[in-house]
């Protein structure tokens, strides 16, 4: 593939992949580090554009995923190096900020989903939250269709018997609305 064909595929692919690949790192980081994975991300997909299939998007998501797994190891490295200076110069005393204090409004189900394995977690995001088959999640995981298939009615499981924890009933099992007695 010459320069000038490599460049018009990628500035042909890559239009459909950053709106969705911005709202999958959104879900998962911060602004900043969103913005960052999402440039190492298309950076990926343009060295790597021999390798794209004829749908992306799945394989940017697997791409995207790896991305923001190194940008957590760098994360973590600069924790423990600012954890290492702050014990030789110990910040100042903060307050929470607006927001911080009630702990947001899907505490219950963060927290439901931080108590998960974060291999089901992350299933569990990418199936709700970006919407993906499971026949695309195994192309994100790198597995097979029926695995993602199995992994997430096993996941949704879990995370139901972790909301069922927290709130003593879940989903319509509480609900009373149609039952006479």
């Amino acid at each position: 593939m010459d320069a000038e064909t490599r460049r018009d595929r990628f500035e042909a692919v890559a239009p459909g992949l950053i709106e969705p690949l911005r709202r999958f790192l959104a879900r998962r980081t911060d602004a900043a580090t969103a913005d960052d994975v999402l440039g190492d991300t298309l950076l990926v997909c343009w060295r790597r554009l021999d390798e794209l299939p004829d749908e992306p998007l799945p394989w940017a998501y697997g791409v995207a995923r790896h991305c923001l797994a190194n940008a957590d190891r760098g994360a973590r490295r600069q924790q423990r190096v600012a954890a290492r200076v702050a014990t030789v110069d110990p910040p100042a005393a903060t307050a929470p900020g607006p927001g911080e204090a009630d702990g947001g409004p899907d505490t219950g189900l963060d927290e439901a989903l931080a108590r998960l394995r974060p291999d089901d977690a992350e299933l569990l995001r990418l199936w709700a939250w970006e919407q993906l088959t499971p026949a695309e999640i195994a192309t994100v995981l790198d597995i097979t269709a029926n695995a993602a298939s199995i992994r997430l009615h096993r996941a949704r499981e879990k995370l139901r018997a972790e909301l069922r924890k927290t709130s003593g009933v879940a989903g319509h099992e509480g609900s009373r609305e149609g039952r006479t007695s």
